[in-house]
């Protein structure tokens, strides 16, 4: 299928079923329950799973390959919303051309920072990305004013251009970003029992973009390019011994691996038009490091797993209060409440950066190879099982 093997048509059709079923997979419990409030079908944090997915293959195509660890992919990030926002209010509040500017504008500028960065390998060329982004961060949040709109941001307003649009932008309100008229806010709500999902253009929008950025990943990881980056991190000083110049393939796969980003970047402003200098910081980069160590680096899927745990956690996991917790444990004596709450405390709410490292912690002691990993022991533990169930069966008895 479009040219790829059994496996990988496999953990294709999987991806393409996990964004399409996702408003059902994400609402388990009906509105009225009491777990409802782990339910994450809304469309703002649909949108973020699969664009902070597409965020963390891009940078598993650099990291996953090349073991080339960069600090300061948030750059390219923040490249592409500010793009992205100018699109929009320059030419067309049509999504596309935003999408496609934001991606190209994260290329060249990924060229720009890679040819520099890619001249020293190990610690020294992660130090040097984050250099680059934190000037990155600081000339938005400051000396680029007039361009970003410093600390405030850059977003659209009524009086943009929008050379394209012609009339429709001048309306009485801030248009709102669209795909050929159908706005990326537009939802249809089906409610079904005592549940409700709800359908959003806008995350179906990005979650094609995602299924696309899967496929394009899939072929990198099986071309002879892919390879040749396998055996630069395998052992790129022999490979330079025999007289091979490593840097372009690298350097291609920095580019790439920075237009992913800036693609995030750019479905991030054509879902809500505003771009900040925040997405440029340290922080940002060193969250989709965790994302794709936690999910598996090297793994084709194990990107978005992470992407997806780290962005529940953030948005699901940390509301957990007190409230909540003595409504869990409210079968329990009094004075064993209390204990029980005061422990689990610190952990949940705004605490949820402390389980968050915990799993981590564990996850890179006992499952090298992340969340895909130990979905591989799993399913590894359930095949021996049933051989041995179906050796028990047919042996004959004496």
């Amino acid at each position: 299928m479009l040219g790829l093997n059994a496996k990988d048509t496999r953990l294709f059709l999987i991806v393409i079923l996990l964004v399409v079923c996702a408003p059902f997979l994400m609402n388990p419990f009906p509105t009225d329950s009491g777990l409802a409030q782990f339910n994450a079908g809304y469309p703002d944090l649909m949108q973020r799973f699969v664009i902070f997915g597409i965020f963390a293959i891009g940078f598993n195509i650099l990291f996953g390959l090349t073991g080339y660890l960069s600090f300061g992919h948030a750059a390219f990030l923040g490249a592409g919303s500010y793009a992205a926002v100018w699109m929009l209010k320059l030419l067309t509040i049509n999504v596309i051309p935003a999408i496609l500017i934001s991606t190209v504008v994260a290329g060249v500028f990924a060229l720009l920072i890679g040819f520099i960065s890619l001249r020293r390998s190990g610690i020294y060329f992660s130090i040097l990305t984050l250099a680059f982004a934190q000037m990155a961060f600081a000339l938005a949040a400051s000396v680029l004013t007039p361009i970003t709109g410093g600390e405030t941001g850059l977003q659209t307003a009524l009086s943009d251009p929008r050379i394209l649009d012609g009339v429709a932008s001048t309306g009485g309100n801030i248009p709102a970003p669209d795909l050929f008229g159908l706005e990326m806010r537009s939802s249809f709500e089906w409610a079904v029992g005592g549940w409700s999902f709800v359908f959003n253009a806008g995350y179906y929008l990005a979650g094609a973009f995602m299924i696309l950025a899967f496929y394009l990943a899939i072929r990198i990881f099986n071309s002879p390019f892919g390879l040749m980056l396998k055996a630069v991190k395998s052992n790129q000083q022999r490979m330079n011994y025999t007289g091979l110049n490593t840097r372009p393939y690298t350097l291609a796969a920095f580019v790439i691996s920075g237009m992913y980003a800036g693609l995030a970047g750019g479905l991030m402003a054509a879902m809500d038009p505003l771009a900040g200098a925040e997405r440029m910081q340290w922080t940002a980069s060193g969250e989709v490091v965790l994302m794709t160590i936690l999910g598996g680096a090297g793994t084709l899927i194990g990107p978005i797993l992470g992407a997806g745990f780290i962005k529940y956690f953030e948005n699901i996991f940390s509301k957990i209060n007190s409230t909540v917790l003595h409504e869990w444990f409210a079968f329990l004596p009094d004075g064993l409440e209390d204990f029980v709450v005061t422990i689990l405390y610190p952990f949940v709410g705004k605490g949820w950066h402390l389980t968050l490292g915990l799993v981590f912690m564990l996850v890179v002691i006992f499952l090298p190879g992340g969340l895909v990993q130990g979905g591989q022991k799993i399913a590894a533990l359930f095949r021996r099982k049933k051989a041995d169930s179906t050796e028990t069966s047919t042996t004959p008895a004496e």
